[in-house]
């Protein structure tokens, strides 16, 4: 293979689960004599994992394509990913794509791309995810510095506004052994940080009989890494025994992102959530009795069918109430396929744009206060970024980001901060 003919440009929408999987099967097309290339270079194969959890995302997804085959016209484009799972015939007839690998078959990317090579295309099968009982390993290498590890796959759950099922099957993980040993491979690498990331982690243990509590007991002995952070974990799986080891650990970093979707518990009710407000709010109390400086983060969703302004409000007034440290807010979007899809008492898009921009307003307002509490504390700042206009960024151990001038030597260095208003290095 030439090296234009076996160059391969990887694009990955959605979630840190996606990264650490693009990163997977990359590798396995690198180890196959395939050449990855990045902007600015045109490729002979770009390979977009997709997400569908918003339109908007399916949007991104279908605008690359266009860009590509303005880059390099003779290219084949191929959709592997969630919105390859869930709409294989809706791409398959988009102008510009060659090939749609659904979530079974997008660990084989690289005997496709050799057919390709060979002039003789093997022809893809679609499955239904809820046969999907593989677990496949993944973790992102793409800097030094973080990296996100895959732990586990798929979901039980049935939220009436989500495709991830759809998409991705049932709960599935793989062994603490092997996770662990996959820990120390990735230290070995000089990488200092590891985000466990999944569907639904809190849901460890499915296959294997172990549970997230003993998983994370195993990782907490890995030498190798100096920090682990929980990615999003449901506030139903978020046990006292998790808090407590959190709290008690020199590994594992005081952050957590809970979802909470609504503060209505109506609402939750309509969302087929496993909790209620009150569990909720029980939940941050516990978290911040045992670690007062944690940082907590949470996920919501603003114009559900049904969401009225008192509904609205409730979620509001619920948010105001919690010492939490950002929110991350997403418009509801309509899924096919979705129990939301047929429910009543729709949203308009200029009613979900107006509260999108209250929750983001409080969101600005809940970090700002938060970053307040820790002024004046000094924290360890792992940086992480490579510079940008003069700076460089790091993360604290409670998610607060630290922006100072670029000093080459503190790259994928733990440097003690004085977290100010302009933060200022503690000699």
């Amino acid at each position: 293979m030439n090296s234009f003919s076996s160059s391969v440009r990887f694009d990955t929408l959605g979630c840190k689960l996606n990264f650490a999987e693009t990163s997977a099967i990359s590798q396995n097309v690198e180890r196959k004599g395939f050449k990855l290339v990045q902007d600015p270079f045109p490729a002979r194969y770009y390979v977009i994992n997709t997400c569908s959890v918003t339109e908007n995302a399916d949007q991104k997804c279908k605008k690359l394509i266009r860009d590509f085959k303005k880059i390099s016209p003779e290219s084949k484009v191929i959709i592997i990913g969630c919105y390859a799972q869930l709409k294989p015939e809706e791409i398959n007839i988009l102008e510009g794509v060659d090939l749609v690998l659904g979530a079974g078959d997008k660990f084989r990317l690289a005997e496709y791309l050799i057919g390709f090579e060979d002039e003789n295309p093997i022809k893809p099968y679609y499955e239904l995810a809820e046969r999907f009982d593989e677990f496949h390993p993944a973790y992102s290498i793409g800097e030094r510095t973080r990296a996100f590890l895959k732990v586990q796959d798929g979901c039980d759950y049935s939220c009436s506004f989500c495709t991830i099922p759809l998409a991705r099957g049932k709960s599935r993980n793989g062994t603490i052994y092997d996770l662990a040993q996959s820990a120390r491979e990735i230290g070995s690498k000089g990488v200092q940080e590891i985000v466990l990331t999944g569907v639904n982690i809190g849901d460890f243990g499915r296959t294997t009989g172990e549970s997230f509590y003993n998983l994370v007991q195993e990782l907490d002995k890995v030498k190798e890494i100096n920090r682990f952070r929980i990615s999003s974990i449901e506030p139903n799986l978020l046990s006292s025994d998790i808090i407590h080891l959190v709290s008690e650990s020199q590994r594992f970093m005081p952050h957590f992102h809970i979802p909470l979707q609504s503060g209505s518990n109506h609402i939750l009710g309509l969302m087929r959530r496993r909790y209620r407000s009150e569990t909720y709010q029980a939940k941050i109390e516990e978290i911040l009795e045992r670690i007062p400086f944690a940082g907590i983060g949470v996920d919501v969703i603003v114009g559900f069918p049904g969401e009225t302004d008192e509904e609205f409000e409730k979620t509001y007034h619920f948010l105001s109430s919690l010492p939490v440290s950002y929110l991350h807010v997403f418009s509801y979007s309509e899924r096919a396929n979705t129990l939301a899809k047929s429910m009543p008492g729709k949203v308009s898009p200029s009613k979900k744009s107006e509260r999108s921009k209250v929750l983001h307003a409080l969101s600005v307002d809940k970090t700002n206060k938060f970053r307040s509490k820790n002024t004046s504390r000094v924290w360890p700042v792992l940086f992480e970024r490579a510079p940008k206009d003069g700076y460089m960024q790091g993360f604290t151990p409670n998610y607060i980001k630290v922006e100072v001038p670029y000093n080459k030597e503190w790259t994928n260095r733990i440097i003690p901060v004085a977290i100010n208003e302009i933060p200022s290095i503690c000699i």
